[in-house]
């Protein structure tokens, strides 16, 4: 009949076990080789046989938190709070609580020191997230590689479409005129007049710009961004200050917006009128065929 352990059953044999236990365990086996040479499937039982027995490195899964949990204990020890350790290393306040327990409580701080530590951390956060904005802008920019004619034709077309004007049936406006502030989109829109044959001589200027702003900065900016005579800007178009308004896109950065007119530009209005058309048409298309 077979008894439970300390009843003389088949492992009342305890320190006989324990010693085979223990061999195998400085001979490098794992708990689950263990107990299948010994045929033991009570985990506390096999638990108990090998106390004190530190397990194989092989056994050992490497923790993608160690440096976290070194680096938050450090933080402890200088008298950072959970809060702070928290936000300066981006983990979950329980983690926090689980590496650092064992530790001190930090000295009570004065508001005026309490503050600059959490400053520190949250500078700290920032950089860490401007860095990944950084990095992820350039990888993107990276993967676009180099541009067709064909691709930058659809660019220009969906650039114009969103941000250029358009004819309405009950005001019939057939004529090309881009405005932007980003630089970057007024050069790729004079790019695409260059891709489908518009003269630069055919193109008109107009800076609109906040009347607050330094206007002749703005003005030699633009002309030196589309390398324009000033005989194509036309008169700036200046917006009145309005005391009530708070205005945040100030600055030396601030540049107002640029208007690109192209003349005799109906019937270059219309093909990107259809384009737009045929490339609504192939995206639902598309669309279709990625829901069949």
């Amino acid at each position: 009949m077979a008894h439970s352990l300390g009843n003389g059953g088949r492992y009342a044999d305890f320190d006989t076990l324990r010693a085979r236990a223990v061999a195998l365990r400085r001979a490098g086996l794992s708990l689950r080789q263990i107990r299948d040479e010994l045929k033991i499937f009570n985990n506390d039982l096999l638990n108990r046989l090998v106390h004190g027995e530190p397990p194989p490195e092989w056994t050992k899964r490497p923790n993608a938190k160690d440096d976290l949990r070194e680096r938050a204990r450090e933080l402890r020890l200088q008298g950072w709070t959970y809060d702070q350790i928290q936000l300066e290393l981006g983990c979950s306040r329980s983690s926090v609580s689980l590496w650092v327990r064992d530790l001190p409580r930090p000295e009570r701080r004065t508001p005026e020191e309490a503050s600059a530590i959490a400053r520190k951390g949250w500078e700290a956060r920032l950089r860490v997230r401007d860095e990944e904005r950084r990095r992820t802008k350039e990888q993107a920019a990276h993967d676009v590689g180099a541009l067709s004619e064909r691709e930058l034709f659809l660019i220009g077309i969906g650039l114009y479409w969103a941000e250029g004007a358009k004819d309405k049936p009950y005001d019939r406006r057939e004529n090309v005129t881009f405005v932007n502030s980003d630089p970057g989109m007024i050069e790729v829109f004079l790019a695409w007049l260059d891709l489908v044959g518009v003269a630069r001589e055919r193109l008109r200027f107009m800076v609109l710009i906040h009347e607050s702003a330094d206007v002749p900065a703005a003005e030699r900016y633009w002309a030196d961004l589309v390398g324009a005579d000033p005989s194509a800007f036309n008169k700036t178009g200046l917006k009145r200050h309005n005391p009530k308004t708070v205005r945040k896109n100030t600055g030396e950065g601030y540049r107002g917006c640029l208007v690109v007119k192209v003349l005799k530009g109906a019937d270059l209005y219309r093909r990107i009128e259809g384009s737009w058309y045929g490339i609504v048409e192939a995206a639902r298309e598309v669309d279709q065929l990625n829901r069949t």
